[in-house]
């Protein structure tokens, strides 16, 4: 690769840490303890594999699948090990307190590609980028996003009624 096509690591983790953090917050029902840990651990993926990019999709889109594969191997190895921490939700201090709760926690309770929809449309990722990171047609996707809105408004409104 030239050198002028490298891409700097410094702004792509400038542009991308935010989005990356979210979305590590939604796969891991809102616990900012092992999302802030697994965003570092996206970063670090991402320095390994910097040089590896061939451009065939976005920056954006690559980091979000690094991301996403980062996510699900580390709920696949919690699953294994039967340890569910985030299920246990720790006493907030106030540092790196989740604005939403409620909504995180809904976000937790669906399917691991709901959740993924969830967090990339609250990333105000376009249907086309949505598309092209999962591998569906936008029709598709659409139908997926009514089905989600639906099941995630039950799941607030349930949790709304237990407090």
């Amino acid at each position: 690769m030239k050198a002028e096509q490298k891409i700097p690591f410094e702004s792509i983790y400038n542009e991308y840490h935010a989005m990356v953090r979210q979305l590590c917050l939604g796969y891991l029902k809102g616990n900012t303890t092992i999302a802030n840990d697994l965003c570092q651990e996206v970063f670090i993926n991402i320095w390994n594999s910097i040089d590896q990019f061939k451009r065939q999709s976005t920056v954006k889109t690559w980091v979000y699948r690094i991301t996403v594969n980062t996510c699900l191997q580390y709920l696949r190895k919690e699953k294994s090990r039967q340890k569910r921490a985030f299920n246990h939700p720790e006493e907030e201090t106030g540092y790196g307190k989740s604005d939403y709760p409620e909504l995180y926690n809904a976000i937790g309770q669906l399917k691991k590609v709901d959740r993924l929809i969830t967090m990339m449309l609250l990333e105000e990722l376009s249907y086309e980028e949505i598309g092209d990171i999962l591998g569906i047609s936008p029709t598709n996707l659409r139908v997926k996003i009514h089905r989600i809105k639906k099941k995630l408004k039950k799941l607030v409104r349930d949790e709304q009624r237990t407090y």
